[in-house]
């Protein structure tokens, strides 16, 4: 299972790195043990560059349920770090989003997998090449490589 991490807003955290790695430990305590997982990547923030600097990365977990079940356990960690949803794309403590389960295909009106729009983002698909560039994106059959490069969202994403 592919999970992409992101945070501009450091909340009680020295930093959005230090944010992402107490989500990271969170992962696990919540029964989603990290297998592997990137660097953390920097972007600007999209649409409106005025805002804070974005901190993105990707885990891969392991994923011992539903996909339902993965996705509350998200928001349930977002909540803990004080997830404000304000708003399409508006700046956040810390986003979580279920990129993949395996190979499955669903759209149901909660969920939809693959991530809908995961596929053209730089700050999602260089962190996911990174760490597994021959992962297929389970419609396009695209490797994570391949996306990366043709990716038309967050170009100035960069690792470090």
């Amino acid at each position: 299972m592919v999970i992409a991490l992101g945070s501009n807003l450091a909340g009680d955290f020295s930093s959005s790195e230090a944010l992402l790695d107490a989500a990271l430990a969170h992962l696990d305590q919540a029964g989603l043990p990290v297998l592997h997982r990137s660097r953390w990547w920097r972007s600007a923030a999209w649409p409106d560059p005025s805002a804070p600097e974005y901190r993105n990365g990707v885990a891969i977990v392991e994923a011992p349920s539903e996909p339902s079940s993965v996705l509350r356990t998200l928001f349930s960690i977002e909540a803990e770090f004080n997830r404000q949803r304000r708003g399409r794309n508006a700046p956040r403590t810390l986003d979580l989003d279920l990129v993949a389960h395996g190979r499955l295909v669903t759209c149901a009106e909660d969920l939809i997998l693959p991530h809908p729009r995961a596929h053209t983002r730089l700050f999602v698909m260089g962190p996911l090449a990174e760490i597994a560039p021959d992962w297929r994106h389970p419609v396009s059959g695209e490797t994570a490589r391949e996306l990366a490069e043709g990716a038309s969202v967050g170009c100035d994403a960069r690792a470090g």
